[in-house]
Formats: structure tokens, sequence, C-alpha cells
């Protein structure tokens, strides 16, 4: 019993291993996709024959089906419409990480909470303390933010050197870090005044929702269909319309229909079947016999998948190589001329950069350090206190989150380039010198013809 209990703990932590490789990798080449449409942004707005490219998403995309209008422009689908499916898949991998991984118990979590609570607190600090009474006082949650395609991207430059638990503690900071994101959206930056009539709407569907959870529906039209509604009611409520995406998410059922145990026993009586029905003279696409088990196979494949990982795996590469680039096309054009000028910028670009290369990494080492120091969480054995300083620089790459709260804090246009060059010209800075830090800080690595030399000694 002990046994199997032992394979079953293993097969389950290579199964979280093998995710977060394939979650990192997604990651990586999305956080490139990225890089190279903000890139384009940013030569859009500004080479003269190319700065037409940004009156696109003024355009007006009004939804209309008869008596009933939806009014916004591109670029409001964008950041209200499209950004509440990335909000969507972010709420599905916070669910996950709170369920099974880095998240799922407190010892697990709470080195990566209080590192990120330490994360989120100084950056504020700072940006209040550059920014308290001026024009530019709403803007204190732009460097709360880390990037985790920018930041795993960036790590992943080291390779193998890197330790797996620094690279997990960055994506759980970065995860937590989304969650207080979350909080301050729907709290701080309402895209409107609140209007309860829509709030009790919204929270009508998400109490149909959660029945469904309760019940272990696992139909995804009866999700998605009331999501759309509830996209809906949030956008109208004043909340910003991205948080119907993490509520949508909350809701969607994480247990599969039917458990392991059945599973297994379905799927061999299907096999034991199949092959007694095999002929090796006869093509198995002829024989109606083994389809039918085929079939049947497949109907208790899709059952013991949850409807969480089927929506994330279908989802999370439309998020990745779509909504993100198109994103950063519609927000990371800023005209930088004017504010290349260091005595035309303002508190704005002091708190900012500030907050995210200074305020990021003393905030998550010292609440890292006090958090160990009374105990309430371990260091893991293969991660040293100075790379964790410098995953902390690292973190400090704000981007499509910084970039996203710049837009709503500020009305002002200006104050709102000078928010978004800064968060990119930080977010570079922090790159570069975080990598160096962390360059640094790791061993050195073993080179083939030491291995080799240390496999010819022969014991005496």
């Amino acid at each position: 019993m002990g046994a199997t209990f032992s394979r079953h703990k293993a097969s389950r932590q290579r199964g979280i291993i093998n995710f977060f490789g394939i979650f990192m990798q997604s990651n990586l080449t999305g956080g490139a996709a990225l890089l190279l449409f903000t890139a384009f942004a940013l030569l859009a707005a500004n080479i003269d024959s190319l700065k037409g490219f940004h009156d696109i998403w003024n355009t007006n995309a009004d939804f209309a089906v008869g008596s009933f209008k939806l009014e916004m422009s591109l670029h409001h689908w964008v950041n209200d419409g499209l950004m509440a499916v990335f909000f969507f898949v972010v709420g599905l991998e916070i669910k996950r990480e709170m369920i099974v991984g880095k998240l799922a118990s407190f010892k697990q979590a709470s080195l990566p909470i209080f590192a990120a609570m330490g994360g989120m607190i100084f950056p504020a600090l700072i940006y209040t303390v550059f920014n308290q009474g001026t024009a530019g006082e709403n803007g204190w949650g732009i460097p709360m933010a880390t990037d985790i395609a920018f930041s795993l991207g960036v790590i992943s430059l080291l390779g193998r050197r890197v330790p797996i638990s620094l690279k997990i503690f960055l994506v759980a900071l970065a995860i937590v870090d989304d969650i207080g994101a979350i909080i301050v959206l729907a709290i701080y930056y309402p895209s409107h005044e609140i209007n309860p009539q829509f709030l009790i709407y919204a929270g009508a569907i998400i109490s149909l929702l959660l029945i469904f959870n309760r019940l272990n529906i696992n139909n995804a039209a009866l999700y998605l269909i009331p999501g759309i509604f509830l996209w809906y009611f949030v956008y109208q409520s004043g909340v910003h319309a991205t948080i119907a995406g993490v509520a949508l998410a909350m809701c969607i059922p994480s247990k599969a229909p039917i458990n392991e145990v059945r599973f297994y026993v379905r799927c061999k009586y299907y096999l034991d079947k199949f092959k007694k029905a095999g002929n090796s003279e006869v093509n198995i696409l002829a024989n109606p016999e083994q389809l039918r088990i085929i079939h049947d196979l497949h109907s208790k494949i899709r059952k013991i998948n949850p409807l969480i990982n089927r929506f994330e795996h279908k989802i999370n590469p439309w998020v990745t190589y779509s909504i993100m680039p198109v994103f950063a096309l519609a927000n990371a054009g800023v005209a930088l001329d004017g504010l290349l000028d260091i005595k035309s910028l303002t508190n704005i670009s002091a708190g900012i950069f500030f907050g995210l290369l200074f305020g990021k990494p003393i905030g998550i080492f010292l609440f890292s350090y006090l958090a160990c120091k009374i105990k309430l969480t371990n260091l893991p054995d293969d991660i040293r206190w100075n790379q964790l300083f410098a995953v902390g620089i690292i973190a400090g790459i704000g981007f499509t989150m910084s970039i996203f709260i710049d837009s709503l804090a500020f009305s002002n246009a200006t104050m709102i380039d000078e928010g978004k060059a800064t968060v990119l010209f930080t977010s570079v800075f922090a790159a570069i010198v975080g990598i160096i830090f962390l360059r640094f800080s790791l061993d050195k690595p073993v080179t083939k013809l030491k291995y080799k030399k240390i496999r010819e000694i022969k014991p005496l």
C-alpha cells in the first residue's frame, strides 16, 4: 500500500513538473512574440510613414442587435474585451496553482506570497513618495506588477544553470502578484461610477455558475454563454470588465466527472476488448467493433480531463500568440519625441522607475528574509539569498500589467504615454541588470572536459 502511494505521489510530482515545463515553454515563446509586436508598435508611433497605423485603434466597432447597442472603439474592445479573455486564463492558472501547484498549501505558497506582498507594497510606497499630492498620484498601482512571460524569458537565457526551484519561485511569485493586481484593478481602478443594479445581475450569474460547479457539470457552453452575460454586466457595473474573466475562471470545475480508479478499470476493460476484437490481417479502421471501442475510450479520456484543463489547453495558445500581441500593438505605441528630454519628465517617471527597479527587489528580498527569520517559511535548499535578490530585480519587468494599469490610472494622454515609455524603459533595464546579477550569483557549470576527468578517476 505504501509503495503504491509513493508511486502515485512521485507520478503526481512528475506531472506537475512536466506541466510547469510546458507552461514555461509557452510563456517563453509568447514573450518573444510579444517583444516583436511591441517593437513594431514603437516603430509605428515614431516613424512618420507608419504613424497612421495607430489611428486604426480609434475606429468605432459598435455591436448592435435590434435596439441593443454597445458602443466601443477597437481599442476598447482590446482592453475590455480581449483582455477579459487574458484574465480568464490568468484566473485558470491561479486556480490550478491553488489546487495542485505551488500555492496548494501554506507551506508551498508562503514564500512566494510573502515575497509578492513585499514586491507590491514597496513599489507602491516608492511611487507614492514621489507623487503624493500631484496629478499623477493615482498611478501607484503601475509599478506593482510582474510580467510572467518576459520574466521567464529573461531567466531562461541562463539555461539549466538556474535551479528549477528558482524558476518555480518566480512563476509562483508572478501568479500571486497577478492576484494582487486583480484586487487592485477591481477596487481602485473602476472604469466608471459603480452601478449596483448591474453588480446584482453579475452576482446572479456567478451564483448560477457556482451551482453548475457544485453539480460538477463539465459542459463548456453552460459556462461560456453565461460568461458573456457576466462580462457585459460587469462592464456596465463600473468594475473593470476584465474582472469578469477572473470570476468566470474561479467557477470552472477542477474535478473530473469520473475518478482515477473508475477511469483505470474502464480503460483496461476497453483495451482488453480491443485486443480480443483485433485481427492482425484486418485494418483497424475497417473493424467496426474496434472503432466503437476507440470511441468509448475517447469518451472516458475526455471525462477524466477536468474542464479547467481543457479550457486552459485550448485558450492559452490564443492568448499567448494572438491576444497579447494585439494588446501590445494597441497599447505599446508611444511617441518618444519629447519624452526623451529628461527635463520634461514628471515624477510619474521617477515613481515608476524607482518603484520597479528598486522597490521590487528590496520588497521581495526583505519580506522573504523576515518571513524566513520568524519561521513562517523556509528558503529552498538550492536557492541562495543573492539569487533571490537577482530574481527580485527581474520581477521588476512590469510590461503587460503595468501598461494596462497605466491606461486606467490616468485620463491625460501625455501622462499615459509618459507612464508607458517609463514602463518599457525600466522593464528593459531591469532585465539587463537582473540577468547580470543572476549570472554572477550562480555556480559555474561543470564543463564536459572536467566531467570526463572526474569519471576517469578510479577508486584505490
